[in-house]
């Protein structure tokens, strides 16, 4: 099955610090925009923020350990991009919700990750996998 891209919608509280972050930032491309909501090509798939008076949602789960946000969303990347962005972040001195590293090393699910908020507190996870076709290993 050919990769197609995904559209995902999500709540902001202000355009100018979305577009700051997530073209300033992450390098997303702006698309189409209005005063209540943007478009954004996120490594090659389309997401709308749009802005609203809140949505927050904290809820976390425990997965090894670390708190992970339940409401999240974000890309898999190949290892050297994603290793490429972790440095980048840092450089930028990005505040992170969980700081980048490497889960099971040598396993089959062997792979790196990292959360990030928006700022309008929109969890975001870049993950990727050493071997990719293990990305729905069991």
């Amino acid at each position: 099955m050919a990769v197609v891209p995904f559209h995902l919608a999500f709540p902001i509280r202000d355009i100018d610090q979305t577009r700051a972050f997530y073209v300033g930032v992450l390098g997303a491309t702006e698309a189409r925009s209005t005063a209540k909501w943007i478009d954004f090509n996120f490594f090659g798939h389309q997401i709308s923020a749009h802005v609203t008076a809140t949505a927050d949602d904290v809820s976390r789960n425990e997965v090894d350990g670390k708190a992970v946000p339940v409401r999240h969303f974000g890309v898999v990347l190949p290892w050297a991009d994603w290793h490429a962005l972790a440095d980048s972040l840092r450089s930028a001195e990005v505040s992170f919700i969980i700081e980048p590293h490497v889960r099971w090393p040598g396993k089959v699910g062997e792979q790196a990750t990292m959360f990030l908020a928006d700022p309008s507190g929109n969890a975001l996870e870049f993950k990727s996998f050493r071997d990719p076709t293990r990305l729905f290993a069991t």
